[in-house]
């Protein structure tokens, strides 16, 4: 079954909770959409948020056009399963070493040395936090 709202939803928030990767669609002119996988977390306030370098490619075309969506979908082997959330993003210079923080323990074990390690690189650079706030939220349960 298939839904659309502006809000996520208990079951979205369940999806969004487990470790799976997003792929995160920008605007952007001429080009063709051009998806990459993201680490995310879903907030208790309905949003999306992200970390990544303040100098990414996908900074530079957010702050020219702010649209963004994030597809999260069930694994294989599951039930088919997804969540879409479309909408306009903001960029945030602060909270963005917590987020990375967080996730890295959500993705990846951190008692490995070499995850640690890879984490503590990561919090060594610059990192912005990039919030999106839905507009539109697709859905579809099996």
């Amino acid at each position: 079954m298939s839904t659309t709202t502006s809000l996520l939803t208990a079951e979205d928030h369940e999806l969004l909770a487990r470790p799976l990767h997003g792929f995160l669609t920008v605007a952007a002119g001429p080009l063709p959409p051009q998806p990459r996988p993201v680490w995310f977390e879903a907030t208790t306030e309905g949003t999306v948020q992200f970390f990544t370098a303040p100098d990414s490619p996908k900074v530079r075309r957010l702050r020219r056009d702010p649209r963004a969506s994030i597809v999260v979908a069930a694994p294989a082997g599951e039930r088919e399963r997804w969540v879409s959330v479309a909408g306009r993003t903001t960029v945030e210079a602060d909270g963005a070493h917590a987020l990375c923080s967080r996730l890295a323990d959500r993705y990846w074990d951190l008692a490995d040395r070499a995850r640690a390690d890879d984490l503590a690189a990561m919090l060594a650079t610059d990192q912005v936090r990039v919030v999106i706030h839905p507009e539109t939220v697709h859905r579809f349960t099996h």
